[in-house]
């Protein structure tokens, strides 16, 4: 199977994101904070996604009391996400924010990977890996310059 669909489907989600936080600024800057504007947005997502998961899968929930504990994070870490997003974007630009992010999510999938955490394939790390993230981390201090 090709990978490009997924690839392609990642790399718009990126965009997304990078779409996302300034429009979540924005609302961070109407509301006067940027908690609310983060409730906002993710209440927004919510009804998007409720209305889709009962138009395409019937009753896609009906297994929800069996799902663990702690699979429920998800939901805390994006929160945790959007808000520090609308917190940041006005004091560092959407590049370095993205920058930042990209640095954080590469450091924390390089770890995850290399553990194999929540069930993901091994994949050690190696010193191509390595340079990638470093590379991050150097766009992110030059967009600082």
């Amino acid at each position: 199977m090709s990978q490009i669909p997924a690839l392609l489907a990642i790399l718009l989600g990126g965009v997304a994101i990078a779409v996302q936080a300034p429009l979540n600024g924005a609302l961070g800057r109407s509301l006067g904070a940027a908690l609310p504007a983060a409730a906002v947005s993710f209440g927004v997502g919510f009804v998007l996604l409720m209305v889709l998961s009962y138009a395409t899968a019937g009753n896609p929930f009906g297994r929800l009391t069996s799902v663990p504990l702690w699979q429920w994070a998800g939901g805390l870490l994006g929160a945790y996400y959007v808000w520090s997003v609308i917190w940041g974007v006005p004091s560092l630009g959407v590049v370095s924010a993205m920058a930042a992010l990209i640095l954080g999510q590469m450091a924390g999938a390089l770890v995850l990977d290399a553990v194999g955490a929540f069930g993901v394939p091994v994949q050690p790390i190696s010193l191509t890996r390595v340079l990638a993230v470093l590379m991050v981390a150097g766009g992110l201090i030059l967009s600082r310059l």
